[in-house]
């Protein structure tokens, strides 16, 4: 009898950190990176492809979300889809933008994008994006996770 391995959640709770203090958006990107690797989403080489990618053009989206990725040529780095997030009250400079909520995706083939559509829905409201920006990490684990 074959058993399926058991399919990692998008988002875990520790993977989500609320009250992060200003950093250079680079250490950001490095940050939610590694977060990504820890959890088992992504191999290291990722976390360059995410800095690549910035450097091709910012992953500002607006609504103080930044929502950093990897390049194309990174696809082969990502093991499973997943999400980490990092909130950052008083805003971080991304770009000459306010960033409050940034969010590493990995998405494996085209859910890179089903995942970008939510979390961007989810922002798009200003009530939402409030609670997540300055959240608790239960609150925005639960709102990310649709647990809401």
């Amino acid at each position: 009898m074959f058993f399926k391995p058991k399919k990692k959640e998008l988002l875990y709770e520790e993977n989500v950190r609320v009250n992060c203090k200003a950093e250079s958006k680079e250490q950001v990107i490095r940050t939610v990176g590694q977060m990504l690797v820890d959890s088992g989403y992504v191999d290291q080489p990722y976390v360059e492809a995410m800095l690549e990618r910035e450097k091709s053009f910012s992953t500002f989206m607006g609504n103080g979300l930044a929502l950093p990725h990897g390049v194309e040529s990174a696809k082969k780095d990502i093991k499973a889809s997943g999400i980490a997030v990092m909130t950052f009250p008083e805003g971080i400079d991304w770009d000459g933008e306010t960033v409050k909520v940034v969010i590493g995706i990995a998405g494996v083939g085209e859910e890179h994008l089903q995942i970008l559509s939510v979390v961007a829905d989810k922002m798009l409201d200003d009530e939402t994006a409030d609670k997540i920006a300055n959240g608790d990490a239960k609150t925005v684990y639960r709102i990310l996770s649709g647990r809401n």
